[in-house]
């Protein structure tokens, strides 16, 4: 209980932060906003359908794919930068918050921001017609194991890579956009060449996207069964190396 009580005060504070500088706020809801009209516009006309079934084949790559990389990668590698920048870990270390609690509360405070993108998507959708007859269940599943994902890379990178707050953009777009691009997020992989879907296997965005549209479309769960079970090895494997980042950050910290 004392970890889970320090993780949900860490995640209360970054989010109080996001809260008090209210332009980010909104900018984290206008993103996704904005994806989905385009994404569901410019599918609807090339693809002569309307609006509403554009917006079933839409949503969920722009969720996980687009809206969620941002805001969880993104996300958590500023937030990692900018707390070694402004001496954060430094007080943590005088403090009774442990690292793991610390570490735990980050990932909660960018799930709740992810929970928040998914209501807005999909409540924009839902309202202009869209229905989504798959599994809610499951597809709730594939959101979390992509916040997972996408925050263990951001520990990865934001204690590895990134050393400053202007490393941030430049680090998130030179590794992100191929991935988004190669994954579906802005347009669908079904116009993908032979090539490049054999490449796109070793992308997580790719199945991220894959499992989240077959999943809300009600597809068999032999027909998605591949992307989730990838979806659930990689998670697990970037949350435990982001763990094992995070750690070696600390004991490099306190050498300073």
């Amino acid at each position: 209980m004392k970890y889970w009580h320090e993780s949900l005060a860490v995640a209360q504070r970054i989010l109080l932060e996001l809260v008090r500088r209210r332009r980010s706020l909104i900018f984290w809801v206008i993103f996704p906003v904005l994806l989905l009209l385009l994404n569901g516009l410019i599918t609807a006309e090339r693809a002569q359908l309307t609006l509403p079934e554009a917006f079933e084949v839409v949503a969920p790559p722009t969720l996980v794919g687009a809206a969620l990389f941002f805001s969880c990668l993104g996300g958590s590698v500023a937030t990692v930068v900018a707390e070694r920048e402004q001496q954060t870990l430094k007080r943590l270390f005088l403090s009774p918050l442990s690292g793991v609690a610390y570490f735990f509360g980050i990932g909660l405070a960018h799930l709740a921001i992810g929970v928040g993108q998914s209501l807005v998507v999909f409540a924009i959708a839902t309202l202009a017609g869209a229905t989504f007859p798959g599994s809610w269940l499951l597809g709730i599943a594939v959101i979390f194991l992509s916040v997972l994902a996408y925050v263990g890379v951001g520990f990865i990178l934001g204690t590895q890579f990134a050393r400053r707050t202007e490393d941030v953009n430049a680090l998130v777009a030179a590794f992100g956009v191929p991935l988004l691009i190669l994954g579906g997020a802005f347009m669908p992989t079904s116009i993908f060449p032979a090539s490049l879907i054999e490449l796109a296997q070793l992308n997580p965005i790719y199945h991220m996207t894959e499992a989240l549209t077959g999943i809300l479309a009600g597809n068999d769960w032999n027909e998605t069964a591949e992307h989730v079970w990838f979806l659930c090895g990689f998670a697990a494997l970037m949350v435990g190396s982001g763990w094992l980042a995070y750690r070696r950050m600390l004991q490099l910290e306190r050498q300073l």
